[in-house]
């Protein structure tokens, strides 16, 4: 078995600027997509075992990482077809486990909740989360062990097919670890600037352009004024189909 195949599938989502950015320099500007971008972000929740996000995220946007808009339960229904949970595990990523408690993720009604955290996380603060109903899963390290936890997902949760919904940190470590299959990019008609802006990816990058990872761009259009775009993951050492149940 090779090393992807004992994790989920991982899917990537995110919006950017024209000039490569995904909020503001002081962060008050974080969402900017189409309807239709947050339609295609639904789209994929539908089709998620999971959805992974960073803490900071969550309260920065207020997302709840739920079904989205379902009066009439159709994606509820939709989901069953598919084989899937009515509603997809949500996981919440903080080394600290540092969450505001007021956060609409905490009060939604929507599936289950587990905050990944490292090994700094004190006991009083997993038992806070707890207590907010959460599941705490602590990493052996100071940082959280994304490798370790997505295998983990997929060995005691069932978790197939992961979306990964930002911010930048996250999605650098993700990257850096070599745990992205696809990437789903909506290019954006605004320029926010700023030096000090988020951008997709805020790890350390890679030094040499020959450690970039490689990507295959398997679906562009556009739509209105946006540019949608997918990517694949190219490896030499393996082979993921990436089939969605249903």
């Amino acid at each position: 078995m090779n090393a992807a195949a004992s994790r989920p599938f991982v899917l990537m989502n995110l919006a950017v600027s024209a000039d490569g950015k995904i909020a503001s320099a002081d962060r008050s500007i974080t969402t900017f997509g189409s309807p239709r971008d947050l339609a295609h972000l639904y789209e994929l929740r539908a089709t998620a075992d999971a959805i992974l996000c960073g803490a900071r995220t969550i309260e920065e946007t207020g997302a709840t990482l739920g079904n989205g808009p379902d009066p009439d339960g159709s994606v509820r229904r939709q989901r069953k077809r598919r084989g899937l949970a009515e509603f997809p595990l949500r996981v919440l990523v903080s080394g600290t486990g540092s969450i505001n408690r007021t956060a609409p993720i905490w009060s939604a009604p929507s599936g289950p909740l587990i905050v990944l955290v490292g090994n700094a996380a004190s006991a009083s603060t997993r038992d806070a989360l707890q207590a907010l109903g959460a599941e705490v899963w602590r990493s052996a390290r100071r940082g959280v062990d994304l490798r370790d936890a997505l295998a983990r997902l997929h060995r005691e949760r069932g978790v197939q097919r992961l979306l990964s919904e930002g911010g930048g940190q996250l999605n650098a470590a993700l990257l850096e670890a070599d745990l992205v299959d696809e990437l789903h990019l909506t290019h954006c008609p605004l320029i926010l600037g700023g030096r000090t802006a988020p951008s997709p990816f805020d790890g350390v990058g890679f030094p040499k352009l020959a450690e970039a990872t490689q990507w295959r761009q398997v679906l562009a259009r556009s739509i209105g004024n946006e540019r949608f775009a997918v990517y694949r993951r190219e490896r030499k050492d393996e082979s993921r189909p990436g089939t969605q149940r249903g």
